[in-house]
């Protein structure tokens, strides 16, 4: 059912509102994001109600295998550490396109959400790592540490592709145990058996076992450690590129593993780059670019600001001039009737408009923004950071290929 609450001016046609003309295009939602692969997926598959949006090739089974973090420029970087996925991409894969674009914002919660439902934040409604719930007048946050008072069915209302292809399908998700009834997997990607595991190894067997099965079937394959390498050495680090092996040997695994023929789907949710330690900066502490300010959210790349009268249009004004004439084209600065107007979100469910801050600063170079009244200190020691509309951070790679299977394994 749809969330209750207020609706905004938000949700109405934006007439005479247009993109800032510095602002990047917005993702390429219904024809070349990460909403597209697991509806395409699906109607690989021969599920109804699903268009291949990507244009795979048909398949009994597919395994989609999300690393979250691994931005396409960083896996083209890093190339010498991937020998297995090196030789995937050099073989090419026709028609089907080899990268997609991210979400806006550019994190987990935004764009596995999108993953899950097929649909862009606009609608699903997870707009940021933690945003405002309008009902509460709280700002809520939408992953590990999830608001009580939040219904992640209610938030979220629509089926997941999961649910959907369920109906049809053998649908498995194989993933961390404490992932296994989350919130967000309730809110995004719910359906389906879950099946977890600890270590890369064990994931690997969990998946083949569950794949031998006879009868179609689809499969989501999660791996976070490069995500967590990253946020907490950088990207640039000996620790992600330790992960980055890892995650070519495991895709290497599947591919030996699971069935001959099965289609391997390796993709992400966002990129990553590296926030030196200097230029992570509280911006609380100049309180230009908090007047007026009611709640801040989002993420350090993505700041979303609440105004105490969301009506006060000089007051937006003065705001918005505070954060240009302080860090200039370091960041974007924008409105949500912008944002809206030029598609970042995609399209607007009225309930959703709320959620999203009436300001919005986001970071064109390695910079991160803290509110420190609000965040713990050791927010501030992140390496890795992403949730801007960079290249590093939006664009994500594509790699289709099919598994060798067991008998061809050697």
């Amino acid at each position: 059912m749809p969330v209750s609450g207020k609706t905004s001016a938000s949700a109405a046609p934006f007439e005479g509102i247009t993109r800032p003309q510095n602002l990047p295009s917005a993702p390429a939602f219904g024809q070349r994001s990460v909403a597209e692969v697991l509806t395409s997926a699906a109607a690989s598959l021969g599920v109804p109600g699903f268009t291949n949006t990507l244009g795979l090739p048909p398949a009994s089974r597919v395994c989609v295998v999300l690393a979250d973090g691994l931005g396409r420029n960083l896996l083209k970087q890093k190339s010498a550490h991937t020998p297995f996925l090196r030789g995937v991409m050099q073989a090419g894969q026709g028609e089907i396109p080899v990268w997609l674009d991210s979400t806006f914002p550019s994190t987990t919660a935004a764009a596995l959400a999108s993953f899950g439902t097929g649909l862009p934040p606009g609608q699903h409604g997870m707009v940021g790592y933690d945003v405002l719930d309008p009902d509460q007048d709280k700002v809520v946050n939408m992953l590990g540490n999830w608001d009580a008072k939040v219904d992640p069915g209610t938030w979220q209302p629509f089926p997941t592709v999961f649910e959907r292809a369920a109906e049809t399908v053998s649908v498995t998700t194989v993933s961390l145990p404490q992932f296994g009834n989350s919130p967000m997997t309730q809110a995004a990607l719910r359906g389906g058996e879950f099946v977890s595991a600890v270590t890369s190894h064990a994931r690997t067997a969990a998946a083949a076992e569950a794949m031998a099965a006879a009868g179609p079937a689809l499969m989501y394959f999660y791996v976070n450690e490069l995500d967590k390498a990253g946020h907490r050495h950088g990207c640039q680090s000996e620790q992600w590129e330790h992960q980055l092996e890892e995650l070519d040997a495991t895709v290497k695994r599947l591919s030996t593993s699971l069935p001959a023929g099965t289609t391997i789907l390796l993709t992400a949710d966002h990129g990553m780059l590296d926030v030196p330690e200097q230029q992570r900066i509280d911006y609380a502490a100049d309180t230009s670019l908090i007047e007026g300010v009611r709640h801040t959210a989002g993420e350090p790349r993505m700041v979303h600001l609440y105004l105490e009268d969301p009506a006060d249009a000089a007051g937006r004004e003065r705001l918005l001039q505070a954060w240009r004439a302080r860090f200039g084209d370091r960041i974007w600065a924008f409105t949500r009737d912008e944002a809206i107007a030029g598609g970042l979100f995609g399209p607007l469910r009225p309930a959703v408009g709320p959620r999203i801050g009436d300001v919005m600063i986001a970071a064109r170079d390695a910079l991160a923004l803290y509110d420190t009244r609000r965040v713990r200190p050791a927010a501030m020691e992140v390496v890795g950071q992403h949730g801007s509309l960079t290249k590093a951070e939006r664009e994500v790679p594509f790699l289709c290929f099919t598994a060798e299977g067991k008998a061809r394994g050697r």
